[in-house]
């Protein structure tokens, strides 16, 4: 058995694993870790728990120690340095004349390397650069070049929502977006309405978008047939937070209906237009081919 214990290094970053055998941990506690990029100081997210041996893809790496005030007083100091490091690289970007935006600077616990983090629209040889850093700031020196979304991400804001953005207060990892999401939704495709702060489609499109297909596959589709109380109509439209649909009768008025008025009624009439013929609305209904067979 292996004692597996879940560390965060940043604020809503992601959870990395640790073997912890040998400590005692509770949530809230500051380890030192081993990471491929040298020792780091993280908080305990999750605490300790027994794991087979056999589960586990790849052995972990080990907590070191838990973190001494020694420590956590250290990290403040070199914490409460960052902002004017990274004034100072920007001098030096300008200097260099480098194509690159910066984002953020972050020191690890004990100040032995101190990174830079930012963006560019291709490809940036900064190694002039970074020799210049090195010596200005006599630290091992590492630029990191990252995407729109973990720039929003870095720097944190408000939604169109009015909300705390949610990749900077709880969203871990980013999930495929795409606009089908949003027309599935019938959302407008307008990029200035489904796009977030980093300019990128917006992640919320992808919470509720298996609910929508899922309703979606319980409702008429856009361009069959129904009967309604009203009388014969086309579906013109589905608005699936109401559970109903738009439907345009033979006199061209448009009414809004519910699915399970339909569902009552037993008369739901779906048709394709190419010949297909066939009912949403489950067994009893009586099915015609649509006006243009």
């Amino acid at each position: 058995m292996v004692s597996v214990v879940g560390v965060r290094f940043r604020p809503a970053g992601r959870i990395y694993y640790f073997d912890a055998s040998g400590f005692t941990l509770k949530t809230g506690q500051y380890v030192i870790v081993e990471t491929s990029r040298g020792a780091e100081a993280g908080r305990v997210v999750i605490a300790p728990k027994q794991v087979e041996a056999s589960e586990l893809s790849e052995p972990l790496k080990p907590v070191i120690r838990v973190a001494t005030e020694d420590d956590l007083r250290q990290m403040l100091a070199f914490k409460a340095r960052e902002k004017e490091s990274l004034a100072r690289c920007a001098t030096r970007v300008t200097y260099h004349g480098l194509p690159m935006k910066l984002v953020e600077a972050e020191y690890s616990f004990d100040g032995s390397k101190l990174t830079f983090y930012f963006t560019a629209e291709e490809r940036v040889d900064f190694r002039a650069l970074v020799r210049d850093l090195a010596a200005l700031f006599r630290t091992r020196i590492e630029l990191r070049q990252i995407g729109a979304r973990d720039h929003a991400k870095m720097l944190g804001g408000i939604g169109p929502c009015g909300k705390t953005l949610c990749c900077s207060s709880w969203l871990t990892e980013f999930s495929v977006v795409s606009i089908r999401m949003a027309k599935e939704q019938g959302l407008p495709l307008n990029p200035s309405k489904i796009s977030g702060v980093c300019g990128r489609l917006m992640c919320c499109l992808a919470y509720e978008n298996e609910q929508y297909l899922e309703a979606k596959r319980g409702m008429p589709a856009i361009g069959s047939y129904v009967d309604t109380p009203s009388g014969p109509g086309k579906v013109v439209g589905v608005n699936v937070p109401k559970e109903a649909v738009d439907v345009m009768l033979e006199s061209g008025v448009t009414i809004q209906i519910t699915v399970r008025e339909l569902q009552a009624s037993r008369r739901t009439i779906e048709g394709d237009g190419n010949g297909g013929n066939g009912c949403r609305s489950g067994g009893g209904c009586r099915c015609r081919k649509s006006p243009e067979q």
